[in-house]
């Protein structure tokens, strides 16, 4: 079934009825069926969907429908959908059941999107590969020898396969926007607390963002829109206006001033196809009359290692409360409830999760707090200062978004630095706290998808997705 690109251009087609939420629906499920091997998806919610694409084929007729009315949504395993399952792709949580909606989730359904699924991701979302679910890894619809990246990759890949139109995944230190970046879409985090976090799975709490995959900046701008703003069930979330996101997408004349980071062209660990990719990009700015020039930021060392010091940390805190008392798995062989704590979550908690509770652990210990934890966190507040004072004199900030294309799956496993410095690029902004965009920025020579990294200041998502349109309208 041929379809409109973006939501803007469905609707006409839903309201004439030319097509159904229904007809659109069933085409979702056969693609997921079609492409099961890709592992994409944990529960697809078929009856349950087709169900709601009817009632909203019925508000359409009646002219009650809201502003996602028809769009088909997918959500990452770490968002709480009531009465479906939750597990953060991990053995801990077997068969659990969630008791209530995330805000982004009921807000998506409060503008009759659909929801179709739950999809795959690295466990707890930990990971850049999306080979650390307990479901097993997910694969790259392109390549299905190489990753799609994580750890939201089971979201970017559904998007990019074409079973729903849009997927929320999380981002901690990029998983959203690099396997956007490995799958050839659009993948945004918003500034921290532009979205409640109310029923996203914690990881690094001061971290965490929930974001959005599309391959059209138009309906990526309108579900933002739906999705953000203050929640009462969110004390950190930002009570800002939301702004008409879509209304920016308007106006491609502005001229930006842009900084592009030095050491991305010169830095051994970046493929020269990406090199050469970000050259080019800086070329046709300037032939587009944008001032760009080239940064040198000076604790670019310390913001992965500042990074994985204080996730680690808030993932020991965060998952202390999976204990096998209360929900979830509970080890079979216990003596006592001191085995029964132990054996539970070394059986139920894969081995990356593992590598990160013990990290956070011991930089929360005693001994080492200060020496790791205490420095961690003023060198964060170093590189967030530093990064304001970049975008008072800049209105973006462009990258890679990765290091290098898609890998081969079993690649990096057995070399947790190797994966680690996947995330080089995209921690920035997490550490910062501001706002940053991946936007397809063509192949390399083996057909996989290059990602450009566009960062801008605190709550200027409306301009991101304005800079992102002057660069996909780029010759």
């Amino acid at each position: 079934m041929s379809t409109p690109s973006t939501l803007a251009d469905l609707h006409p087609y839903l309201y004439n009825g030319t097509q159904s939420c229904t007809e659109r629906v069933t085409c979702f499920l056969q693609n997921i069926e079609s492409k099961k091997h890709l592992n994409a998806f944990l529960s697809v919610f078929s009856n349950e969907a087709l169900d709601r694409a009817r009632l909203v084929d019925e508000k359409i007729k009646q002219g009650t429908a809201g502003k996602l009315a028809g769009l088909v949504v997918g959500i990452k395993d770490v968002l709480a959908y009531e009465n479906h399952p939750l597990q953060a792709s991990s053995k801990i949580l077997d068969g659990f059941i969630s008791k209530y909606t995330a805000t982004a989730v009921e807000r998506l359904l409060n503008e009759d999107a659909i929801i179709i699924g739950r999809q795959n991701c690295d466990e707890f979302a930990m990971g850049s590969s999306n080979e650390s679910s307990a479901f097993g890894p997910v694969l790259n619809d392109i390549d299905n020898t190489r990753v799609p990246g994580g750890s939201s990759g089971g979201s970017a890949v559904a998007v990019m396969a074409d079973m729903c139109d849009v997927s929320l995944g999380s981002d901690t230190g990029g998983s959203v926007r690099q396997p956007a970046a490995f799958c050839g879409i659009y993948g945004l985090k918003p500034t921290y607390s532009r979205i409640s976090r109310h029923g996203l799975v914690a990881y690094g709490s001061s971290f965490d963002c929930i974001g959005v995959f599309s391959k059209t900046l138009e309906t990526m701008a309108r579900v933002l829109e739906v999705i953000a703003g203050p929640d009462e069930f969110d004390s950190t979330v930002s009570r800002k206006a939301v702004p008409h996101f879509e209304d920016a997408l308007q106006d491609t004349s502005k001229k930006f001033r842009i900084a592009y980071l030095e050491d991305a062209l010169h830095a051994d660990a970046v493929q020269a196809e990406i090199k050469e990719a970000l050259k080019i990009k800086i070329d046709q700015l300037k032939a587009g009359g944008h001032t760009v020039e080239g940064i040198d930021f000076a604790l670019s060392e310390y913001i992965l290692p500042t990074y994985y010091i204080l996730a680690t940390a808030e993932a020991s805190s965060n998952l202390s409360r999976y204990d096998g008392v209360r929900y979830g798995y509970r080890s079979a062989n216990t003596r006592d409830l001191q085995s029964m704590y132990k054996k539970t979550r070394a059986e139920g908690f894969g081995k990356e999760v593992q590598r990160r509770i013990l990290l956070g652990t011991f930089v929360l210990s005693a001994s080492y707090y200060d020496a790791y934890y205490t420095k961690a966190q003023k060198v964060r507040r170093l590189i967030r200062e530093q990064t304001k004072q970049a975008l008072a004199r800049y209105d973006f900030i462009i990258s890679p978004t990765t290091p290098t294309t898609a890998f081969k799956i079993s690649e990096h496993t057995n070399n947790p630095v190797e994966m680690y410095l996947a995330d080089l690029f995209s921690v920035h902004a997490n550490v910062a706290g501001v706002p940053a965009i991946s936007v397809p920025c063509g192949f390399d020579s083996r057909g996989l998808p290059i990602g450009l990294q566009v960062t801008a200041n605190d709550f200027d998502e409306a301009g991101l997705f304005q800079f992102s349109k002057v660069i996909r309208n780029l010759a």
